[in-house]
């Protein structure tokens, strides 16, 4: 999974990319232009408790990559690398200054920022569509495809986003080549001030996140940054002294899941434990193309045991004598927690 963090100019964007990675990239307004990379394991307790019974040779944890994304243009707009460079992750989280003046020296308006860059990604969006529409009718062909397109661009020209927009599943998978802005899912972080630290958002930015179905969470930056960067035993005790119950890269982890839907397959053996990020309500063999194409493309069934219940009985044996190992087939769909064997031929 990847989640490009993305803010205006001064919002603290990649001190946030800190304290979610731990790394310590250039921050302030005026660093360096490209792409930060950081890889973060997600917590799961599920994958350890597995491996005391499994032993296995490695445990694997499922990861997000954060991509900082440089903050290309002004307080006002973001440059045309900037919104192709949006293009290419998963989900967007984006950084509202809720900490001071920004570059040009105003008070902080995270809600004015929200808006600004909803118009942006609206108006990009659009002029993708009419290009494409323009090209099509140009080429005599694809009048479903123009049909689709027409629908998009009506609701864009109403100044909505498309992640407001009501689409079929046919739809939506007709137009995910397309990687339309204003559809990527966004996660809002509320960058605080320090003396901020514990404070709950505004209620006009908890409203602005509701109306729009964006997640959000509030952190500071700065104290979340020396947080990350403390051994890990000694981050409980720092959270705790300053009133807030975990480190953000938690929370933002948790947040990030609910907003995409995603759940955990977990798989057990000898080699490994692991757990895969998938799409909550998606079919076994769909499920199991994330481990490989193969085994989606030759699936034969899948045998399930939930977590808790391997947990509490100590072994497959146990399970399958006790009725708790189910054979199901392609109609199956994964829940959190699942442990899945799959059988395929190819």
């Amino acid at each position: 999974m990847r989640i490009g963090l993305v803010g205006f100019p001064g919002s603290g964007k990649s001190t946030v990319f800190n304290a979610l990675t731990g790394l310590s990239a250039e921050t302030g307004f005026g660093a360096k232009k490209g792409k930060n990379l950081g890889v973060v394991k997600v917590p799961d307790d599920r994958v350890g408790a597995l491996a005391k019974i499994y032993n296995p040779k490695k445990r694997v944890y499922a990861e997000i990559t954060f991509v900082d994304i440089a903050a290309g243009g002004s307080t006002r707009g973001l440059d045309r690398d900037v919104l192709n460079a949006m293009r290419e992750v998963d989900a967007l989280c984006q950084v509202l200054n809720a900490f001071g003046a920004d570059v040009e020296g105003r008070p902080p308006d995270p809600l004015r920022e929200l808006v600004d860059l909803e118009i942006e990604t609206i108006l990009a969006d659009q002029e993708l569509v009419e290009k494409r529409i323009a090209k099509l009718r140009k080429e005599q062909h694809g009048a479903r495809e123009i049909a689709l397109l027409e629908k998009l661009l009506a609701h864009l020209e109403s100044e909505q986003p498309l992640r407001r927009l009501e689409l079929s599943a046919e739809e939506l998978k007709a137009i995910s080549g397309y990687q339309f802005l204003s559809l990527t899912p966004i996660l809002l972080v509320l960058n605080a001030a320090e003396d901020r630290v514990a404070a709950e958002a505004p209620d006009e930015i908890v409203a602005a996140a509701r109306e729009r179905g964006l997640g959000l969470i509030v952190l500071s930056a700065k104290v979340e940054m020396e947080i990350a960067q403390l051994p890990e035993e000694e981050q409980g005790e720092f959270c705790e002294a300053i009133g807030i119950a975990e480190p953000a890269r938690k929370r933002f982890i948790r947040a990030a899941f609910a907003l995409l839907d995603l759940i955990s397959m977990l798989t057990v053996g000898e080699d490994e434990c692991r757990a895969w990020p998938i799409r909550r309500g998606i079919p076994a063999p769909q499920a199991a193309g994330k481990i490989h194409s193969d085994i989606e493309r030759g699936f034969i069934r899948v045998e399930v045991i939930h977590f808790q219940d391997l947990l509490d009985l100590g072994s497959e044996a146990k399970c399958r004598d006790a009725g708790k190992l189910a054979v199901q087939g392609k109609d199956y769909v994964i829940r959190d927690g699942d442990v899945c064997n799959f059988r395929f031929n190819v």
